[in-house]
């Protein structure tokens, strides 16, 4: 067993912002532990930019005003408090990554620019990528003492009379169960979004482990409804086409020719909030005005009026996403298009915004996977990634803080914890577990879409929870676990889960 004042559940920008902070102080040891490098992280794959008020007196914006557009775009949903320490925080956020040398794009003057996000009232998103912020925090992670644990997964959140005491992983290389004992534990495993299969912009990763474990732990799971789906994925693959493409001027058209955005917001048209764009993308598919039929069916992103030079200018990466995964060179054709599940505002439930503490002394949040409450039932554009900064640091320094007023973990709680999971039957009750494992996954993803997806009624709600309890029930028939010692039998790793296959050869898998 290894020990650690402070382990970091996730590699995102949540985790490694936290893991840094952490790392600060003298005399505390910090894990990093994550399924796959930091690197390939949901932050990587963000592509719209951070919020911040940089220059208040240049253009008019005000922390009031952003403060105001978040708690709008929400819904009136959001905590007003929780979003007013998190605007005040969002330019320090940027000016440490500018300190780091993220590369933001420059204005003619040398400042920071900006462009107008969905739902903000003046351009106050921070132009850079996602892929950007990870790799520079990364580099960042190196120069600390850190040490990174990668090709984890958390299996379980070891509790005791109310405190964390540490975790069970499982270590994807060898099969074996890793018990680990930590003072301290932050969750930031990131949201959900694979629930939904191809309809979502998230990494193959995004399985709601920290949700799960924390739920199994006795935590709240808070506002599991609020998901956010993102109006422009590649309609074949559910990769981002990012917002910017329609700050940048793109329009939306359906197979009659029209800019349908004028009959559901005339005024802002395709820079209205997400959730507005999504909503009239799939009104406009189910009324027979999209391309295609069934889950094929999409609406169009037309970006030939921009002209190839601004298009490869500023509208880069979603050119070379529309080349690479479409086949499409967006300067002469348009994009299809259909919304994908992109975000979640729930998560688990936060306590108390200003330490990240949940209910259970010692474990804290942040990140996608946790609900401080600033989303409400619909995130603004460019507000994922400050959440990760901000709420991460302070989630870093206050589990350094418990740590200073704590005791030792309970090791014994924690070697029994591993000794339970090392007994349980490797043995597969069902011998064709790999294409029952995709058959029920696929029925997950459209039960999901179809009944829990954009547009939701209570009729259709209550047939996804009789469905969801019939393959919950057939996935009951099979044991997907720990395994023992490395090279004892053949394995396969397919999204999550470790399983044995008689005959791999019909199908297309990923090797742990």
């Amino acid at each position: 067993m290894v020990e650690f004042d402070v382990l970091i559940i996730g590699g995102g920008g949540a985790g490694m912002q936290a893991a840094m902070e952490a790392a600060k102080t003298q005399g505390i040891s910090v894990a990093l532990l994550s399924k796959t490098s930091p690197l390939r992280s949901t932050t990587g794959c963000t592509g719209g930019g951070i919020n911040a008020v940089l220059q208040e007196n240049q253009t008019g914006d005000s922390l009031g005003q952003y403060e105001q557009d978040t708690v709008t775009g929400s819904g009136f949903l959001a905590d007003p408090d929780a979003v007013r320490y998190f605007v005040e925080h969002a330019a320090e956020a940027v000016a440490e990554l500018d300190g780091f040398g993220v590369p933001f794009f420059r204005d003619s003057d040398g400042f920071i620019a900006q462009r107008k996000g969905g739902g903000a009232s003046f351009p106050r998103v921070s132009l850079t990528h996602g892929h950007s912020i990870a790799h520079t925090l990364y580099e960042q992670l190196l120069r600390t003492r850190v040490t990174e644990l990668a090709g984890q997964c958390l299996l379980e959140l070891v509790v005791k009379d109310g405190a964390i005491h540490g975790v069970i992983s499982y270590d994807i290389n060898t099969g074996k169960v890793v018990p680990i004992a930590a003072k301290a534990v932050i969750i930031a495993t990131g949201g959900y979004g694979r629930i939904y299969w191809m309809r979502t912009t998230t990494p193959v990763g995004c399985t709601g482990d920290g949700i799960a474990a924390c739920l199994n732990a006795g935590i709240p799971f808070k506002d599991p409804e609020f998901v956010q789906f993102h109006p422009t994925a590649l309609a074949d693959s559910g990769i981002l086409i990012s917002e910017g493409a329609r700050s940048e001027g793109g329009r939306l058209y359906n197979v009659l020719g029209e800019r349908f955005m004028e009959r559901y917001a005339p005024e802002s048209m395709e820079v209205s909030t997400r959730d507005l764009v999504s909503f009239a993308i799939e009104k406009e598919i189910s009324e027979g005005r999209g391309y295609g039929q069934g889950m094929a069916a999409h609406v169009m992103l037309d970006l030939r009026h921009l002209g190839a030079k601004k298009i490869l200018e500023k509208l880069a990466q979603v050119y070379n996403t529309s080349v690479k995964f479409a086949g499409i060179d967006p300067s002469a054709e348009m994009i299809p298009i259909r919304p994908g599940a992109h975000f979640v505002m729930g998560g688990i439930d936060v306590i108390d915004y200003r330490t990240c503490a949940t209910v259970v002394s010692g474990l804290f949040a942040a990140g996608e996977c946790a609900c401080v409450s600033v989303h409400g039932a619909n995130r603004l554009g460019g507000n994922a990634l400050t959440e990760l900064l901000v709420f991460g640091k302070v989630a870093g320094a206050s589990a350094v803080q418990h740590v200073l007023n704590s005791q030792s973990s309970n090791r014994e709680a924690v070697i029994k914890a591993s000794e339970r999971w090392r007994s349980k039957d490797p043995g597969l009750k069902n011998q064709h577990l790999f294409p029952q494992l995709v058959e029920i996954r696929n029925r997950l993803a459209a039960t999901m879409w179809n009944k829990a997806g954009i547009v939701r009624n209570g009729t259709g709600l209550c047939e996804a929870v009789s469905e969801l309890n019939d393959l919950q029930e057939e996935y009951g028939t099979f044991e997907a676990g720990p395994y023992g010692q490395k090279g004892d039998m053949e394995f396969v790793y397919y999204l999550g889960v470790r399983c044995k296959t008689p005959d791999l050869s019909p199908f297309k898998y990923v090797t742990g």
